[in-house]
């Protein structure tokens, strides 16, 4: 199970990590943290030394309350943190957390390697001819609307029959458009309510019925920190917690915010073979 990264095959079959690094104002966690080149380079230095695989870098939240902005807005964000990362860090593999295909577009041309779309395409119609013209890997997550008005759509006949069907929809139209290097994202907290999000975690081994890589994003959400009645800041325990339960259930690609202790968790996983 690889993905073809600027060359370079990537074997999934051992699980990877993904650092998160948003350069946003108005992140759920991290916002306004990574607002300086200095910041943000120590912070990519620090990932990468802790084990990171790769580095997502957003530059538009995708909370429930917030607004979206403009491509063009999204590219000031993130084109100079890109040029950035690279002129110091050449080899890291940075994925772009974006939905717009114009943002895809300039961050692959200035050298990032993957792109992960919240919305598997919906919210931009260019987006996977797009992503197929670049012939980048393509991580789709399940979502409903938008991130405006996905907390009301929050209703399944059978969750996670429904997520099956939206992707094998979705991958069937990527590789119709010749897209094959294609990563799953379950998208816990977009459009789930908190029960539904470890309905989802608990069956989790069944996404491997779509031989493809699966990547989960639980990391300091509020599906952790509601229920240990606390706050994301103190939700990294929790974390732990549930990205060691993703692995034995086949998660392939763990996407956080505290790298070391993801890496950790796989490297221990990894030990009952």
């Amino acid at each position: 199970m690889t993905v073809n990264c600027k060359g370079n095959l990537i074997d999934l079959t051992t699980p990877k990590v993904m650092g998160i690094l948003n350069v946003t104002p108005d992140s759920f966690y991290d916002g306004g943290k990574f607002s300086s080149d200095v910041v943000v380079l120590k912070q990519v230095e620090k990932m990468l030394m802790d084990g990171a695989n790769f580095i997502d870098v957003g530059g538009q939240t995708t909370k429930p309350t917030a607004d979206m902005i403009t491509a063009e807005e999204e590219l000031k964000r993130v084109i100079p943190v890109v040029d950035s990362i690279l002129k110091n860090f050449p080899d890291a593999l940075l994925s772009i957390d974006t939905f717009y295909a114009k943002v895809a577009e300039e961050t692959i041309l200035n050298g990032a390697a993957l792109i992960n779309d919240v919305s598997a395409g919906n919210l931009d119609g260019d987006m996977l001819p797009m992503v197929a013209k670049l012939q980048v890997p393509y991580i789709m997550m399940h979502m409903r609307g938008t991130p405006q008005t996905m907390q009301k759509l929050t209703q399944y006949d059978d969750l996670v029959k429904e997520v099956l069907f939206y992707f094998s929809e979705k991958i069937t139209q990527a590789r119709s458009l010749g897209i094959y290097d294609i990563i799953v994202d379950p998208g816990f907290g977009f459009a789930k309510t908190l029960d539904q999000n470890y309905e989802l975690l608990s069956r989790l081994d069944l996404f491997q019925m779509l031989e493809l890589p699966v990547l989960v994003g639980v990391s300091r959400k509020s599906m952790i920190y509601k229920v240990l009645e606390t706050a994301s800041e103190h939700a990294l325990n929790g974390t732990t917690v549930l990205n060691t339960l993703a692995l034995t259930k086949g998660a392939n690609i763990l996407r956080v915010h505290d790298v070391k202790e993801a890496v950790e968790c796989v490297r221990l996983i990894s030990q009952l073979g």
